[in-house]
């Protein structure tokens, strides 16, 4: 197994309490509701009140991911001892602030301003990815099987620009890996047709089941776009369909070098696994969820860095993308 190469930083202690400070004065900002514009305005001010440390890091990643595309703060407050049991409805989600919420969204205004998609879990800002008895052969955020390599919502034209899963809980066994791979790793590996093909506009990509969309599609797309010299990558192997011969043998390709070039990151409470959707995919080992309320809980959030470039996906200017 690979050894993660995701870039690593430990909170001190000093600094986990000021951030456990913020957190907790958010829980009572605007009533608490998360996705009301006055808390999302106090939570954007309150991140320029973080730790100098700790927004020095986000904003050097957001400039430029390195070679693994993953950031992994650790040591972040959850108010552990006050959790109350894992989530085991379909499509949960947070609305009302509390700690762990609230720190995922500080962070995310550190990289950029919060989204949601209206058609996946309400709009909501703050989601939990929870397994969901009945969905465990789901390829998706409540499933529990093994989940293939993915872009975040590859399909969508306003793809989030970084994808963050906050761990809360992790699995009983501490087996439910985060896997990633970047194109930095990846694309070097591949054989000059592979590339050639993926560069091209030969691939079509299915919304998830999650958005209750299922069947439609985006235009066709490159999996590899961008600059040669340094590809995105934009491509998700449950619903990424080529549309010529030499697309499907690109993508065989592709998958291979995936899990070659495999990170694992094993997250603990406490840990915020920042992940770069622009070069960087990701997915997840199996585990048995027991649905006994300890099972893994991570909240997910999304951040753009240009919000301007959506505003037609955008009712009213606010952060939830139809």
């Amino acid at each position: 197994m690979n050894e993660s190469s995701a870039t690593t930083f430990s909170l001190q202690e000093d600094e986990v309490h000021q951030i456990d400070h913020l957190a907790r004065e958010l829980c009572s900002a605007a009533d608490g509701t998360i996705d009301d514009p006055r808390w999302l305005a106090a939570a954007r001010h309150a991140w320029h009140e973080a730790p100098v440390r700790l927004r020095r890091a986000v904003r050097e990643f957001r400039r430029d991911p390195g070679p693994g595309g993953v950031l992994l703060l650790r040591g972040l407050p959850v108010d552990a001892a006050n959790l109350p049991d894992t989530p085991t409805e379909n499509d949960s989600v947070e609305r009302r602030a509390a700690v762990p919420a609230a720190v995922a969204m500080l962070v995310t205004h550190g990289l950029g301003d919060p989204v949601a998609f209206r058609p996946e879990k309400t709009g909501a800002l703050v989601q939990n990815v929870v397994p969901v008895p009945g969905k465990e052969e789901m390829q998706g955020n409540s499933g529990s099987v093994r989940l293939t390599f993915h872009t975040e919502n590859a399909f969508h034209p306003h793809r989030p620009d970084f994808v963050l899963l906050m761990c809360l809980r992790p699995d009983h066994e501490r087996i439910a890996e985060l896997g990633t791979a970047c194109a930095r790793q990846v694309v070097p590996k591949l054989s000059e047709p592979a590339r050639a093909a993926l560069s091209a506009p030969e691939f079509v990509t299915t919304a998830p089941l999650s958005f209750g969309l299922a069947g439609a599609s985006a235009e066709p797309h490159a999996v590899l776009p961008g600059d040669p010299e340094d590809p995105g990558l934009r491509v998700d192997e449950a619903s990424t369909e080529p549309l010529t011969e030499r697309g499907a043998e690109a993508l065989r390709e592709l998958s291979e070098m995936f899990d070659s070039c495999r990170d694992p990151v094993l997250l603990r409470t406490g840990d915020l696994a920042v992940v770069d959707n622009r070069v960087t995919v990701h997915g997840r080992s199996a585990f048995t969820p027991r649905y006994d309320g300890r099972d893994r809980w991570l909240h997910r959030t999304f951040a753009l860095t240009d919000l301007r470039r959506s505003r037609d996906h955008r009712v009213h200017d606010g952060h939830v993308l139809d």
